[in-house]
């Protein structure tokens, strides 16, 4: 049987077009989500996919960044699929781990998928660094008010009800009192 999984980073990307193209390739089922390839964690529609293979089936995705950024966890994955006997293949790329050059060439798209990965994370902190020197770049705003927490302490009142009054947690209130 040939199982689908199709992924998308943003809730903006659709999700159609994989899809469509796993059907075509003849996939019976096909799992898909929205959420971030940098991890496994958190992929709950990818954990179901790899719970539902069987050996003898294959687990087709359109490429290989579609199911993982790093060549760690793309190696944690075939790993498991390999122990369950189930091929990986890939129907826009040459990947079909059923052979040899097929795992080779996957072995290659993890590195440039983990490569392109941390080039994109250099960029965005480059972009920061240069907004930052302009003064354009703020960061996030901050969404503890320290002056209330001291004010509160202030008062006299303890760093447990000030968190629960805040709706902050403890440590929040350790750390501005510090």
């Amino acid at each position: 049987m040939k199982v689908g999984y199709a992924r998308v980073s943003t809730i903006d990307q659709e999700l159609g077009g994989q899809v469509d193209a796993l059907t075509a390739a003849g996939c019976e089922r096909v799992f898909s989500e929205k959420v971030s390839g940098t991890s496994t964690a958190g992929r709950d529609k990818l954990q179901e996919a790899m719970d539902f293979v069987r050996k003898g089936d294959a687990l087709v995705v359109t490429r290989v960044d579609r199911l993982a950024r790093s060549i760690g966890d793309l190696q944690q994955l075939v790993g498991t699929l390999r122990a369950k006997k189930v091929d990986l293949l890939a129907t826009e790329q040459p990947v079909d781990t059923s052979t040899a050059a097929g795992k080779c060439f996957l072995d290659m798209l993890g590195v440039f998928a983990e490569f392109e990965t941390n080039l994109r994370r250099e960029r965005q902190t480059e972009g920061i660094e240069r907004a930052k020197a302009r003064g354009v770049y703020k960061g996030r705003k901050p969404s503890i008010d320290a002056d209330r927490v001291r004010e509160l302490h202030g008062q006299g009142m303890g760093a447990t009800a000030i968190a629960k009054q805040l709706g902050i947690g403890r440590a929040s209130v350790y750390r501005v009192l510090a």
